[in-house]
């Protein structure tokens, strides 16, 4: 019982993990207080909301690299039974998403300086961080669903934060095509209440369901994680503050699906053979036609969002046919894309910032004036588009080779391509923006922003560098994922 633990000896892993949920979800509330003191103060309580998280998730580090699954159930009503899951893919998630997350709101101090509403947007963000963390541990179905969906309020609110009746309808679109799927995907999940009586994901394991309930529930995911036809979302999302796009497409929302996939898929119930065969080449699909978008799109965001929905095919491919490498490379996936697309979009934050212009065509030469931001750009490219010996590229080839393994070679072929045209469009945007004849002038940003990517741009290499430390807790995420199919 959690709540005896809160009494009991010093903290151990379960009171963290609640306290991982409870200090941003409760602490997000807190923000508006922390502005009727002052600006400054706001900004660094959001900061430090964001950085205990940060912390907190990273003190389970040595649990995730024992192996193993810890599980805390607190009985409700009805089989709704509060279930906190802490393995290793779940604490390797909270760790990706609360420290990209901090580094979001750092960047956030520069980047809103001037913006009015700030209450609401600092809550919003620790609340999403908070929600996060409540979705990646949860063990139910149903308070999957729930964390799912105050996921979705709080970016509805985030895109359309400048409040312009464009930008509304966007967030509104955003809004629609997230609650709808994910309408879909509780749907998918009563059905397998039918099927196994129960909403607990470690009573389900190995479980086979039906392919209505697949169907259903990938909807909900391939909505949420705007894979191709339900991407349209995502590139419009790009009217929100740039922070707001880094969070929703690099670190965080888009992989709820991802992992909801892992999640269900990998670690819970069987899939039937048909839809077993058909994932990889949706994954596959999905991934190529959002690169192709990608090559002939000009402007600066929409290119990056097409990007991710790109990148986010990749992952869902090395779940979807469960070899080893395929999972430790998806799992991989999910840090190095963390860092390296949350680095490409809070620099384009930057060059938006100064130029107020946001079609490649009409920037260039903007090295000379912000040489520590066309680097940081450059860095996390390599990264995104694999190149040794960058984190993305250990990631992208365990993908491809995992695939190569479960005999689809096919698939491989179509995902090599893919990664041609990633280098493609990303290194045209690098020329277009940063080399060249200078189109408008722009200087460096704010000193919190610049920091920021610099960091992930420099993480993104060491990543790569130093691969055998983030590979073993992938593969001992991966060993734990995939106990029962052995």
């Amino acid at each position: 019982d959690p709540m005896s633990i809160l009494s009991g000896p010093p903290m151990s892993q379960e009171t963290i993990t609640l306290l991982t949920v409870l200090v941003p979800i409760i602490g997000s509330m807190t923000i508006p207080l922390a502005g009727l003191i002052s600006r400054a103060a706001r900004s660094v309580w959001a900061a430090a909301l964001g950085a205990a998280t940060s912390v907190l998730a990273m003190s389970l580090l040595p649990r995730a690299l024992a192996g193993g699954e810890t599980v805390v159930r607190k009985n409700l009503v009805l089989g709704l039974d509060f279930i906190l899951l802490i393995d290793p893919l779940s604490i390797f998630m909270a760790c990706v998403s609360s420290f990209v997350g901090f580094l979001i709101i750092v960047y956030s101090i520069g980047y809103v300086r001037d913006e009015e509403n700030q209450n609401e947007y600092y809550l919003l963000v620790v609340l999403f961080i908070g929600s996060m963390m409540g979705l990646v541990f949860s063990g139910n179905l149903i308070f999957l669903y729930l964390f799912w969906e105050i996921i979705a309020i709080c970016c509805w609110r985030l895109i359309g934060f400048y409040r312009l009746k464009e930008h509304v309808k966007k967030a509104d679109k955003a809004f629609l095509i997230t609650f709808f799927g994910a309408v879909v995907m509780l749907l998918g999940f009563i059905l397998i209440y039918g099927q196994t009586g129960s909403f607990d994901l470690t009573v389900m394991r190995g479980l086979p369901v039906s392919g209505t309930a697949v169907l259903l529930i990938l909807f909900g995911m391939f909505s949420k994680s705007a894979t191709v036809p339900l991407h349209t979302w995502l590139p419009d999302a790009g009217v929100a503050p740039t922070t707001v796009t880094a969070l929703l497409h690099a670190a965080v929302l888009v992989k709820i699906g991802v992992y909801a996939f892992a999640r269900l898929f990998v670690y819970g119930f069987r899939v039937p053979e048909g839809w077993a065969d058909a994932l990889p080449w949706i994954a596959v699909v999905s991934s190529l036609v959002a690169a192709a978008a990608a090559t002939v799109e000009n402007d600066f965001k929409r290119i990056l969002a097409y990007s991710t929905v790109s990148q986010i095919g990749y992952i869902f491919l090395g779940y979807a046919v469960l070899t080893d490498a395929g999972v430790t490379g998806s799992t991989l996936f999910i840090l190095m894309h963390g860092l390296a697309k949350a680095g490409l979009f809070l620099c384009a934050g930057i060059v938006i910032h100064a130029t107020h212009k946001r079609d490649i065509r009409e920037m260039g030469g903007l090295f000379k004036s912000m040489p520590l931001t066309a680097l940081s750009f450059l860095f996390c490219a390599f990264s995104v588009i694999g190149i040794p010996p960058f984190g993305g590229f250990f990631s992208k080839f365990l993908v491809i080779m995992g695939t190569v393994k479960a005999g689809r070679v096919g698939v491989a072929a179509v995902a090599l391509f893919t990664a041609v045209l990633t280098m493609f469009y990303l290194l045209r945007v690098f020329s277009q923006v940063f080399l060249g004849e200078v189109k408008a002038p722009a200087h460096e940003g704010t000193r919190s922003m610049v920091a920021v990517v610099s960091i992930l741009a420099v993480l993104s290499l060491v990543a790569g560098l130093l691969i055998a430390y983030p590979s073993v807790l992938a593969e001992t995420a991966t060993a734990h994922l995939m106990g029962w199919l052995k």
